[in-house]
């Protein structure tokens, strides 16, 4: 039983749910312009609009660690494997 995609998932190990590293990608840009745009919003007294970039960037970071995991999984069951960027 494979852990790297969630349960009744359409893919297979051999034809990945998402593109994981894709995802790790645009994660990781998301937490990267939220938090610029958090920081600047703050300095510009626009509170709520700061608020809001900063709850996004927490859910790019929990988006992060997520896909991490997966990766992880994948690694384990495929020893040695190297995946392109859109796989």
């Amino acid at each position: 039983m494979t852990r790297s995609q969630p349960r009744r998932a359409r893919g297979t190990v051999g034809h990945a749910y998402s593109a994981l590293n894709l995802r790790l990608v645009l994660a990781l840009f998301g937490l990267v312009s939220m938090t610029v745009f958090a920081v600047l919003a703050f300095r510009a007294d626009v509170a709520w609009l700061g608020v809001a970039c900063a709850v996004l960037a927490v859910v790019a970071a929990v988006d992060l660690v997520v896909i991490q995991r997966r990766r992880a999984a994948r690694h384990r069951e495929e020893p040695g494997t190297r995946h392109s960027l859109f796989e």
